[in-house]
């Protein structure tokens, strides 16, 4: 390989680009046109636009990837995560049109990548596992009918989903059919495959998972354990490594398990086998990722491996080389997220005015924004990964504590109040800690200050073509439209409320939006009746899907939008009038 295709955008292509230089080999970036300016696109070698503003016809659009690697002369292809990472026709695409794929080979993709399969697998493997059913569910009754028989909670879950999206947890009959309605939407709009299936869901668990790598030679070690239990819509935002507070015998089987399931399936490259760990310590396997999580830096910093050039090497037919490597040390990875903790973590789209980001012993930065980047509700709301390492966990937590208090992001909300609240609470930082996959929504004392919506970002800035001649050769270059020098003030950080309090708005009788996002479900009409907390309507952004409950009782009235409007944040919905 040397010239590498990284279909994918933000920190994790930023994360390729630098591993690519490392190893001496050209990097090719793609953007939309709502990243000319991202730093995935600057820092690589090359990049090429992609037509088309959505991620459907952007990112997702495999045969436009394709054309560009064959226009860039690529010779093989990094998928990064999400997007079409975990996608076999895409990977055997890729083959197909004579690339290396840097990942798992197809047929491990379609094995592990679809839950039901895994779940299979798994079980010939000997791994521990909940109740769950065999083949994807095709609609809500048949949801009814497992919980009927199992018992709830049950957890509604996207067949090739991952990252949290289509994951929905049921705790009475009466909710399945909407949770459902909302997981396809949600695969449906993240992976472009809506099935889903149910399993039983475990209360108050631990999420822990295996960093694995695998060879075309059969061999197949764990890296490191890591715990990332603390989640937000099933979604994680903390993680750490090696796992803390796991017996002998736990450790072991996670080991034995993930390394029988990825040796099933006749797995290459790095992948991750998932599990969560019960209130009695009881394993239940949960899904395989077949692909680089968000979360590799913690088992590199506490291993001295690089996993993204270990991908390189795996893809190239090398062996492994080693058996499990001995662990260093403790590392936590904080995500830094474009959302606000003080209003319930939703997206919260933007401009970065300021990223001031800490240094010093123990701390590395994975970023994929900086100050004057657009943050756009299109896409993922992950900013930065910071990663804090010490010699041990407690000395790990002294450094994040410090390097959280020295960052500073303006301009857009982040969950860094959250992280500086959660490393002091002794929930998570007493041994051993007492959090679970629901603790940050049911247990955690939010007392995070929301931050005021601004005005909605202003339209993106026009660019104007212009031809030029390089080396005799006709160039287009798009470049921002010249125009008067702007008079208004600097961005301004974005203001904050005492923690509590509500937005303002016209009247009482006034829904407003919490965030800028597309509605996607509409639950009333012009004139309907309905309660407090009653579902009024849908939103979708950054990847997620947001409830808007009623805020009070009361008859709609003067009803603003509809499924597909956009709306911003504190933009009026409707009314609800007595």
């Amino acid at each position: 390989m040397k010239r590498i295709l990284i279909a994918n955008r933000g920190e994790i292509a930023v994360r390729i680009a630098r591993a690519a230089a490392d190893a001496g080999l050209v990097s090719l970036a793609v953007y939309a046109g709502a990243d000319r300016d991202a730093v995935h696109a600057a820092v690589a070698d090359e990049a090429y636009l992609l037509a088309g503003e959505t991620v459907a016809d952007t990112y997702l659009d495999r045969g436009q990837l394709l054309a560009v690697a064959a226009s860039a002369n690529a010779d093989a292809v990094h998928p990064g995560y999400g997007f079409l990472s975990e996608d076999a026709d895409f990977a055997q695409a890729v083959l197909d049109a004579g690339l290396v794929w840097i990942g798992p080979p197809p047929s491990a993709i379609r094995q592990l990548g679809d839950k039901v399969s895994a779940r299979a697998i798994a079980r010939r493997a000997g791994a521990p596992l909940v109740a769950g059913t065999l083949q994807p569910i095709s609609d809500a009754d048949e949801a009814v009918g497992f919980a009927r028989e199992h018992g709830l909670p049950i957890a509604i879950k996207a067949v090739h989903g991952g990252g949290g999206r289509g994951l929905k947890v049921v705790r009475d009959l009466s909710s399945i059919p909407e949770l459902f309605a909302s997981a396809v939407r949600e695969a449906t709009a993240a992976f472009g495959y809506g099935e889903c299936f149910v399993e039983r869901y475990l209360d108050r668990p631990r999420h822990v998972e295996t960093q694995c790598l695998a060879d075309r030679h059969g061999a197949v070690v764990v890296v490191s354990t890591r715990d990332c239990t603390l989640q937000r819509r099933h979604q994680k935002v903390v993680e750490e490594a090696p796992a803390p507070f796991l017996t002998a015998a736990q450790d072991a089987e996670l080991r034995r398990a993930s390394k029988a399931i990825l040796a099933a399936a006749g797995y290459v490259g790095a992948g991750t086998c998932e599990f969560l760990v019960g209130a009695d310590g009881t394993l239940s396997f949960l899904e395989v990722n077949t692909r680089l999580q968000v979360e590799h830096p913690v088992s590199e910093e506490v291993t001295g491996i690089d996993l993204v050039r270990e991908m390189f090497r795996l893809a190239d037919g090398e062996a492994i080389g080693y058996d499990d490597p001995p662990v260093r040390g403790h590392a936590i990875e904080f995500r830094i997220n474009g959302e606000d903790p003080g209003r319930g973590f939703v997206p919260a789209p933007g401009t970065v005015a300021c990223f001031d980001p800490p240094a010093g012993p123990g701390v590395r930065l994975d970023a994929g924004v900086r100050a004057g980047s657009v943050v756009s509700p299109v896409f993922d709301s992950l900013l930065a990964k910071l990663v804090v390492t010490g010699a041990d966990r407690q000395q790990a937590l002294q450094r994040a504590r410090r390097a959280l208090a020295e960052f500073r992001v303006d301009g857009v909300a982040t969950l860094l109040p959250f992280h500086r609240a959660v490393v002091e609470d002794p929930a998570f930082t007493d041994s051993p800690f007492r959090v679970h996959t629901g603790w940050i929504e049911n247990d955690f004392d939010n007392r995070i200050e929301p931050v005021i919506p601004e005005e909605p970002p202003a339209s993106p800035q026009p660019r104007q073509v212009v031809v030029v001649e390089v080396n005799g050769r006709r160039v287009e270059v798009a470049m921002p439209a010249i125009r008067p020098a702007p008079t208004a003030a600097a961005p301004r950080p974005p203001a904050r409320r005492p923690a509590g309090s509500r937005p303002a708005a016209s009247s009482s009788t006034t829904l407003l939006s919490p965030m800028q996002g597309t509605v996607v479900r509409l639950a009333v009409a012009e004139g309907d009746r309905v309660q407090p907390g009653q579902l009024i309507a849908v939103l979708e952004a950054m990847k997620m899907e947001q409830p808007l409950p009623a805020q009070r009782a009361g008859t709609v009235k003067d009803l603003r939008v509809a499924v597909g409007t956009p709306v911003a944040a504190g933009g009026v919905v409707c009314e609800i009038t007595d």
